[in-house]
């Protein structure tokens, strides 16, 4: 599968723009005065602001000489800014590549390295360190955004002309890139049309029964899929408003609530919200819709939400490669330990090794076909070709089962793949740090239940002889020194040997059993 890079002057030849900002635009309110953003300290910014700010970036980036198809690098807190960023790269043709801030320098220098982008912003206080990066990699610009919305990036762009004739864009044009991780190997950066941002987008619009009423009290970060594609995209789609909160805060979501009809959240969100006795049916009084995704929520978690608020969470199920794929209805049953059946547009089959579909309520390999479905992995054919099956499904790697109705269940992952708190984690690439420490002979990193983080990392490690001077404590800090905080286990067990089948593969499911407890007791 390939992707067109080229994005044209408006008023090309062009039949179709495609561009997502343009179809954005073409559904912001009449009256452009309307507030899109309201900040938890009460600064609004309406959709003229955002034209205008937009419209900055995109001049800014032009005057670089930045032209359409070049990657953009950002690695940034959350702030209005942050999003005018995005949406000035969209209507420059250039390929947003978001990173999360948790990033540790190694894990930076290899994405500016892939990448190669033109441009990088970050945060004024990793600066230094960010440039020298950048300047061994090749990255000729850097410059910075803060959380308030200030740094180099904003005070150059507010310089420019408030207008910008938005490229015209094909449905193939290559709009962002995300990295995700395989369970072998290093990072892939997922290719994300403009196309399947609109798909995806306006499926989740019809699904969920948006309106310029709407809205939408945004908790998430920014940085990935649900906080940027998921909960802006809809907004925006909508022509409604948005409460942005730096970042989630129980208290504040429990005043701000009242203010919004819609409410986006990961697990943990959902259980942390149940955990303060204050949240209750008077707290959601507004409120029309909560959504929760990025992990799997626990049936308990689900009734007990819906017997605290009267509120029924919809869960729905994506990825970083497909979008949303799935959701439980707006308007009919939503299934607790399921994501519902497929979305608009979306075509999902659950199917044997051998690829033919398995009989309702069992187990296989779920595979998606759609617009949603990314264009492949950036520079690498190979691993595109083997994820895509000859009919063009994509195999998402997840195990799941079907009912009768076609709602989907998700049972495992076949990549073993954790999620914690929302965020992806890789097995390997923990592993492969631990197994480098002298006194290490293997490790494995399994994901085991926990009640706030949906899953928790967790370590099984073997000594290798005389390595009994290693501890949980040294692992652990070493690992802080390497990775994201997100990724470093919360426990590190030590064993003998690690169960493994007679292909001698180590048998994880096991070990997920064996310690599927730990943070129960």
């Amino acid at each position: 599968m390939t992707t067109a890079f080229g994005c044209q002057a408006q008023g090309s030849e062009q039949d179709v723009d495609n561009n997502i900002y343009t179809v954005f635009q073409s559904r912001f309110p009449q009256d452009r005065a309307k507030n899109v953003i309201e900040t938890d300290e009460g600064r609004g910014y309406s959709y003229y602001d955002l034209e205008r700010e937009s419209a900055r970036y995109a001049n800014f980036l032009t005057q670089l000489g930045i032209e359409p198809g070049d990657r953009v690098a950002v690695q940034v807190d959350k702030s209005p800014q942050t999003l005018f960023l995005y949406l000035g790269c969209l209507r420059a043709g250039c390929v947003y590549l978001p990173l999360n801030t948790a990033y540790t320098e190694s894990e930076v220098a290899y994405f500016l390295g892939n990448a190669e982008p033109a441009v990088m912003v970050c945060r004024p206080q990793a600066h230094e360190k960010i440039a020298g990066l950048a300047a061994d990699n090749g990255v000729n610009h850097v410059f910075t955004l803060d959380d308030r919305g200030e740094g180099s990036l904003p005070q150059q762009a507010s310089q420019l002309a408030a207008e910008f004739d938005t490229v015209t864009c094909a449905t193939d044009t290559l709009a962002v890139i995300l990295y995700t991780s395989g369970t072998t190997g290093r990072p892939k950066g997922a290719m994300i049309t403009h196309g399947n941002l609109a798909a995806n987008g306006l499926a989740l619009h019809e699904a969920w029964g948006w309106t310029q009423d709407d809205v939408l009290l945004h908790a998430l970060p920014i940085f990935h899929i649900h906080g940027l594609f998921v909960a802006c995209h809809c907004v925006l789609l909508a022509g409604g408003k948005m409460i942005f909160l730096r970042k989630f805060d129980v208290p504040a979501v429990k005043r701000l609530l009242p203010q919004a009809t819609v409410f986006m959240g990961v697990p943990t969100y959902y259980t942390r919200l149940l955990a303060d006795p204050g949240f209750d049916k008077h707290t959601c009084r507004t409120m029309r819709l909560f959504t929760c995704g990025s992990a799997p929520l626990l049936e308990q978690t689900f009734h007990a939400f819906q017997q605290r608020t009267g509120h029924t969470i919809v869960e729905r199920y994506g990825m970083t490669e497909t979008g949303m794929n799935n959701s439980n209805p707006l308007a009919g049953p939503r299934v607790a330990g399921t994501v519902g059946p497929a979305l608009p547009g979306v075509s999902v089959r659950v199917v044997d090794d051998t690829g033919q579909p398995v009989p309702p309520g069992a187990v296989g390999q779920l595979q998606v076909l759609g617009k949603n479905v990314f264009a492949g992995y950036w520079r690498m054919p190979e691993n595109t070709a083997k994820e895509f099956t000859s009919d063009g499904y994509f195999r998402t790697g997840d195990l799941a089962k079907a009912d009768e109705n076609n709602y989907i269940a998700i049972v495992g992952r076949d990549k073993d793949m954790i999620i914690s708190g929302g965020l992806n984690i890789y097995p390997k690439e923990v592993e492969g740090l631990i197994d480098r420490l002298d006194g290490v002979a293997e490790s494995a990193v399994i994901g085991v239940p926990h009640a706030d983080f949906g899953e928790a990392v967790t370590t099984v490690v073997v000594r290798t002889p005389g390595g009994d001077d290693i501890t949980e404590t040294m692992i652990i800090q070493y690992l802080k020194e390497k990775l994201a905080n997100y990724k470093i286990p919360k426990r590190v067990f030590f064993v003998d040997t690690l169960p493994r089948n007679t292909m001698g593969k180590v048998q994880k499911n096991r070990l997920r059993e064996a310690y599927a407890d730990t943070y129960e007791r």
